[in-house]
């Protein structure tokens, strides 16, 4: 994934990047970002076993997984940009004097959000990968 944020020390998957006040990324960043960095998301070895399976039922187990992950996708993105919108309009500051032992709600709800569009993308991406690849009936 990306490296640390210069600004805040952490990366868009953690609440303090939010909390000290880094960026949201925007859907196509958050992609790009998990194409380059190879993961796989959390369900690779379910996506692995039904990519093991014989054909038919590997292509017909892949495309039902595609479409869950696709649906969470849209879903995740949705919740994400609610986020995002609340944190634009919610001002958040560390009184003088005072040290932050804590982030705001918002603040790990867009983290994980982001995370989760993480593997969203990532299974999206091997599903595509996967199902791209023409296999015999008699393999």
């Amino acid at each position: 994934m990306k490296p640390p944020d210069n600004k805040t020390g952490y990366t868009a998957g953690h609440p303090w990047y939010y909390f000290l006040g880094g960026k949201p990324r925007r859907p196509k960043e958050i992609r790009e970002a998990t194409r380059q960095s190879g993961y796989q998301g959390y369900a690779r070895d379910r996506i692995g076993a039904a990519d093991a399976m014989a054909e038919p039922k590997r292509s017909e187990t892949l495309r039902s997984l595609r479409a869950k992950f696709e649906c969470d996708l849209r879903r995740d993105i949705s919740i994400y940009r609610e986020c995002v919108n609340e944190l634009r309009q919610t001002h958040w500051e560390i009184p003088d004097g005072e040290t932050a032992v804590s982030c705001g709600e918002i603040h790990t709800a867009l983290s994980l959000k982001h995370n989760h569009m993480v593997n969203d993308f990532a299974h999206l991406i091997w599903l595509d990968e996967l199902l791209s690849q023409q296999r015999d009936l008699f393999d």
